[in-house]
């Protein structure tokens, strides 16, 4: 398997159809990446995701997978399942929203092929196409402020829900991933760095996308919160990489 495309899911029954059909469209259109399976993580959701991903129609060489949570438990949580699940040389992950368009797999194969590959907003904010309302963009910011104080400096813009890393890697780290809700990017990068693995920021393309399943106040404090918990674990070197006997 040459490539796994992981997409955490919640009630995205309406959005999925188009961003399904334009990943496996490009898939085909890019036999490189071939074979590929494109898994989508429902967590939980309320409407009919489950059933849009199994009516979604694969390819040649591209497969649809459906992973589900009996209830919701969040982002990170869905990542983990997918990226358990992977069997891809590379796992791609993106958004349901697809607000950095699959295209930009591009610019990321070959930066960290061993490492990780982080998309970002933030190395060129000319390439943002339609911006975050005004409130969201500041408190990006003051997180991404704090994400380099207390866990890992050198990046930028570590919640672009772009990123492509090499397969086992992806794999190990969900093995011992905690962090359930939207700050699992920084534990991931955060483990990924205290590893030894190489990684790279690049510039991607992205686009503001409505009906976005984040609450600001409610999941903003949950981020500072679980980000206080990286931080902790990388002083006391829990973010390590296990021992033989521990994997």
């Amino acid at each position: 398997m040459r490539l796994s495309v992981v997409i955490p899911a919640y009630n995205e029954a309406s959005r999925l159809p188009s961003t399904l059909s334009e990943i496996v469209g490009y898939l085909r259109r890019h036999r490189e990446w071939c074979p590929a399976e494109v898994i989508v993580v429902d967590d939980g959701s309320a409407d009919d995701t489950s059933a849009v991903i199994r009516r979604a129609a694969a390819a040649d060489g591209v497969t649809i997978a459906c992973r589900c949570h009996a209830s919701n438990h969040g982002k990170g949580a869905a990542v983990r399942s997918g990226f358990r699940s992977s069997r891809g040389e590379h796992v791609l992950l993106s958004d349901a929203d697809l607000a950095t368009p699959i295209t930009e797999i591009a610019r990321l194969a070959g930066a960290a092929p061993l490492g990780v590959a982080v998309g970002s907003r933030a190395v060129d904010r000319s390439r943002i196409e339609r911006r975050q309302p005004l409130h969201r963009d500041v408190m990006g910011r003051v997180f991404n402020v704090a994400v380099r104080c207390l866990a890992i400096g050198g990046i930028s813009d570590t919640q672009c829900g772009f990123k492509l890393f090499h397969g086992d890697l992806a794999r190990n780290l969900a093995a011992v991933q905690r962090i359930d809700g939207f700050a699992y990017d920084v534990e991931l990068l955060a483990r990924a760095r205290r590893w030894g693995c190489d990684i790279k920021e690049i510039s991607v393309q992205w686009s503001h996308v409505e009906a976005s399943r984040v609450k600001p106040v409610r999941h903003s404090s949950e981020m500072f919160l679980d980000l206080l918990r990286i931080s902790l674990w990388r002083l006391t070197g829990a973010l390590d990489p296990p021992s033989p006997a521990e994997e």
